[in-house]
């Protein structure tokens, strides 16, 4: 590497930065396998050690030869920093009381199939509604804008928000209810299909 291509590196040119990774990143990836051992953490170190190389890059020597040296002791100090914060976190981890016994979520899943069933039954029933209704409804309840509000916006008198509205609700509950009871709905809720 000449005193040229160091001098831009420490001037912060990104372009003789990509070519230093470029060139070296192969090598710090090598050595972070090795030293980690094995492949898992070693893209994570060569992004860690060229971020950091950045960082750094204007205490880079003027004179030297090959940039590798370099890189290679950065990955070092990265992969060191790293062990150090694991071994941290586990003492942190120990120090921890004893948790107590987790709880059977079971139940929770199964209600979620439960209100997962009944969003889809909603949002059908809601797509079966006739368009008058379904705008009314979502605006008085879903956006909840109040009657006068509503008939602004749609540009009919208020009489009419509430009818449509009421007419909405009554629809709804009964398309809600005739979906859930459908045999596709009862599949998702027990389970079967799987």
């Amino acid at each position: 590497m000449t005193a040229t291509m160091r001098a831009r590196i420490r001037a912060g040119d990104a372009t003789a930065f990509a070519d230093l990774f470029d060139e070296h990143a192969p090598a710090v990836y090598r050595h972070a396998a090795w030293m980690d051992g094995g492949p898992a953490n070693a893209e994570d170190v060569v992004s860690l050690t060229f971020l950091e190389a950045w960082r750094i890059r204007e205490t880079l020597r003027p004179d030297g030869e090959s940039l590798r040296p370099w890189l290679l002791g950065i990955a070092t100090n990265v992969l060191r920093n790293r062990r150090r914060a694991a071994r941290r976190h586990r003492a942190a981890l120990s120090r921890l009381p004893p948790g107590d016994a987790v709880p059977d979520f079971a139940d929770e899943v199964v209600g979620r199939l439960h209100d997962s069933a009944q969003l889809a039954a909603a949002t059908a029933a809601l797509r079966a509604l006739r368009r008058a209704d379904r705008e009314v409804f979502l605006l008085c309840v879903w956006q909840q804008v109040d009657y006068a509000a509503a008939a602004e916006a749609l540009g009919i008198p208020i009489g009419t928000v509430r009818s449509r509205l009421s007419r909405a609700r009554t629809r709804l509950r009964a398309l809600a209810e005739a979906e859930l009871h459908r045999p596709s709905a009862r599949l998702v809720l027990t389970g079967e299909e799987y």
